[in-house]
Protein backbone atom coordinates (compact mmCIF):
# COMPACT_ATOMS: atom_id res chain seq x y z
CA UNK A 1 0.00 0.00 0.00
CA UNK A 2 1.11 3.54 -0.81
CA UNK A 3 2.57 5.44 1.83
CA UNK A 4 -0.01 8.26 1.61
CA UNK A 5 -2.95 5.70 2.00
CA UNK A 6 -1.35 4.30 5.04
CA UNK A 7 -0.82 7.61 6.47
CA UNK A 8 -4.50 8.34 5.60
CA UNK A 9 -5.60 4.90 7.69
CA UNK A 10 -3.17 6.39 10.36
CA UNK A 11 -5.56 9.21 10.96
CA UNK A 12 -7.98 7.36 10.51
CA UNK A 13 -7.33 5.39 13.64
CA UNK A 14 -6.22 7.75 15.46
CA UNK A 15 -9.46 9.98 15.31
CA UNK A 16 -10.97 6.87 16.57
CA UNK A 17 -8.75 6.10 19.47
CA UNK A 18 -9.27 9.65 20.68
CA UNK A 19 -12.90 9.46 20.33
CA UNK A 20 -12.73 6.03 22.21
CA UNK A 21 -10.54 7.31 24.41
CA UNK A 22 -12.43 10.75 25.24
CA UNK A 23 -15.63 8.22 25.80
CA UNK A 24 -14.03 6.21 28.60
CA UNK A 25 -13.05 9.31 30.37
CA UNK A 26 -16.37 10.73 30.25
CA UNK A 27 -17.93 7.28 30.99
CA UNK A 28 -15.85 7.15 34.57
CA UNK A 29 -17.05 10.60 35.66
CA UNK A 30 -20.66 9.68 34.75
CA UNK A 31 -20.56 5.83 36.80
CA UNK A 32 -19.89 7.08 39.78
CA UNK A 33 -23.17 7.25 42.03
CA UNK A 34 -22.71 9.82 44.78
CA UNK A 35 -23.07 7.82 48.31
CA UNK A 36 -26.05 9.27 49.60
CA UNK A 37 -28.14 8.65 46.36
CA UNK A 38 -30.50 5.72 47.76
CA UNK A 39 -33.13 4.25 45.84
CA UNK A 40 -36.30 4.10 47.83
CA UNK A 41 -38.36 1.82 45.84
CA UNK A 42 -36.58 -1.53 44.35
CA UNK A 43 -37.75 -1.39 40.59
CA UNK A 44 -35.63 2.31 40.86
CA UNK A 45 -32.81 0.70 42.07
CA UNK A 46 -33.32 -2.11 39.50
CA UNK A 47 -33.51 -0.35 36.39
CA UNK A 48 -30.58 1.36 38.08
CA UNK A 49 -28.41 -1.57 38.01
CA UNK A 50 -29.67 -2.85 34.86
CA UNK A 51 -28.84 0.29 32.78
CA UNK A 52 -25.56 0.30 34.67
CA UNK A 53 -24.78 -3.29 33.34
CA UNK A 54 -25.76 -1.97 29.81
CA UNK A 55 -23.45 0.76 29.89
CA UNK A 56 -20.78 -1.70 31.60
CA UNK A 57 -21.33 -3.91 28.19
CA UNK A 58 -21.00 -0.76 26.05
CA UNK A 59 -17.85 0.19 27.69
CA UNK A 60 -16.33 -3.37 27.75
CA UNK A 61 -17.41 -3.26 23.67
CA UNK A 62 -15.40 -0.13 23.47
CA UNK A 63 -12.53 -1.23 25.62
CA UNK A 64 -11.75 -4.40 22.70
CA UNK A 65 -11.95 -1.39 20.22
CA UNK A 66 -9.74 0.70 21.86
CA UNK A 67 -7.27 -2.51 21.79
CA UNK A 68 -7.60 -3.57 18.05
CA UNK A 69 -7.13 0.37 17.02
CA UNK A 70 -4.07 0.37 18.80
CA UNK A 71 -2.94 -3.35 17.04
CA UNK A 72 -4.09 -1.51 13.95
CA UNK A 73 -1.67 1.45 14.71
CA UNK A 74 0.95 -1.24 15.35
CA UNK A 75 0.49 -3.03 12.06
CA UNK A 76 1.05 0.47 10.24
CA UNK A 77 4.44 0.93 11.65
CA UNK A 78 5.23 -2.59 11.52
CA UNK A 79 4.83 -2.72 7.53
CA UNK A 80 1.75 -5.63 8.05
CA UNK A 81 -1.32 -3.25 7.36
CA UNK A 82 -3.56 -4.18 5.01
CA UNK A 83 -2.18 -7.87 4.94
CA UNK A 84 -4.65 -10.50 5.55
CA UNK A 85 -3.38 -12.33 8.16
CA UNK A 86 -4.88 -15.52 7.24
CA UNK A 87 -4.08 -16.06 3.55
CA UNK A 88 -1.22 -13.08 3.02
CA UNK A 89 -3.07 -11.31 0.38
CA UNK A 90 -3.89 -7.53 0.27
CA UNK A 91 -7.02 -6.57 1.82
CA UNK A 92 -8.82 -4.29 -0.10
CA UNK A 93 -9.21 -0.64 0.61
CA UNK A 94 -12.74 -0.38 0.34
CA UNK A 95 -12.86 -3.41 3.40
CA UNK A 96 -10.53 -1.43 4.75
CA UNK A 97 -12.65 1.94 5.11
CA UNK A 98 -15.50 0.29 6.06
CA UNK A 99 -13.27 -1.59 9.29
CA UNK A 100 -9.58 0.19 9.85
CA UNK A 101 -9.23 -2.53 12.21
CA UNK A 102 -9.54 -5.57 9.92
CA UNK A 103 -6.96 -8.37 10.18
CA UNK A 104 -8.46 -10.32 7.02
CA UNK A 105 -9.48 -10.10 3.66
CA UNK A 106 -13.20 -10.44 2.82
CA UNK A 107 -13.07 -14.11 1.74
CA UNK A 108 -11.11 -15.22 4.71
CA UNK A 109 -13.63 -13.01 6.55
CA UNK A 110 -16.43 -15.11 5.12
CA UNK A 111 -15.05 -18.45 5.70
CA UNK A 112 -14.32 -17.86 9.22
CA UNK A 113 -17.73 -17.08 9.71
CA UNK A 114 -18.98 -19.85 7.88
CA UNK A 115 -17.11 -22.37 9.97
CA UNK A 116 -18.06 -20.36 13.12
CA UNK A 117 -22.10 -21.29 12.15
CA UNK A 118 -21.02 -24.77 11.42
CA UNK A 119 -19.15 -24.94 14.91
CA UNK A 120 -22.53 -23.24 16.56
CA UNK A 121 -24.59 -25.74 14.76
CA UNK A 122 -22.93 -28.98 16.39
CA UNK A 123 -23.06 -27.43 19.39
Amino acid sequence: MKRERLEYFRGLLNKKLEELLAEAGRAVSDMSVPEDEHFADPTDRASHETDRNFLLRVKDRERRLTAKVKEAIERIDSGTYGICEICGEEISEKRLEARPVTTCCIECKKEEEVQEKQQKAKG
